[in-house]
């Protein structure tokens, strides 16, 4: 177990977004050793589309630069609220001003943060902000239908399944079904 030092007000995030339990702020540079501790844990990533496979931080890099320069793309570090401690991250991909649409994801990274309501708080956040801050019309995801936790935190949040791809996605030798909502 490892003692992070006190939060100083040289090193308070930039938060954009407040909930009771969490806060939302930009991505930055400095946080890629911890997004790449994050995606190199398959029981994290397993319920991602990036596959379980080692990630390098030439990788975490590259995704960090499209992430953070795409202008179809508003992704944040979820910080917990209580400490201001990074435990994941969120984003509205592939927005469509046009068309008004965006698909959402997540990533709960530490996992001593699971099961406390902090995907269901950033999710309805993100939501409020896809569709108040932005104007969007519609914000769909995809989840694994063995991602049991993840959709009834997206229920919680107000999405609701509107259809299956059935056995379109492996794990183990395993084949699960892609939900959309």
């Amino acid at each position: 177990m490892s003692v992070e030092p006190p939060i100083r007000p040289s090193n308070i995030p930039i938060l954009n977004i407040l909930g009771d339990k969490v806060a939302l702020g930009p991505q930055h540079r400095d946080l890629l050793p911890l997004y790449q501790k994050w995606v190199n844990d398959f029981e994290v990533t397993r319920t991602l589309d990036i596959g379980l496979k080692p990630i390098t931080l030439e990788f975490e890099e590259s995704w960090y630069n499209r992430a953070t320069t795409s202008e179809r793309d508003a992704t944040f570090v979820i910080y917990e609220r209580a400490t201001l401690r990074p435990i994941g991250s969120t984003g509205l991909h592939q927005i469509d001003q046009f068309d008004r649409t965006a698909e959402f994801g997540i990533m709960i990274g530490e996992k001593d943060a699971w099961g406390k309501g902090y995907g269901t708080e950033t999710a309805r956040l993100m939501l409020e902000y896809g569709f108040t801050g932005l104007g969007l019309h519609n914000i769909m995801l995809r989840a694994y239908s063995y991602n049991e936790r993840g959709i009834r935190a997206y229920q919680r949040a107000g999405f609701r399944e509107f259809g299956r791809r059935r056995q379109a996605q492996r794990l183990g030798g395993q084949a699960y079904d892609v939900v959309f909502m």
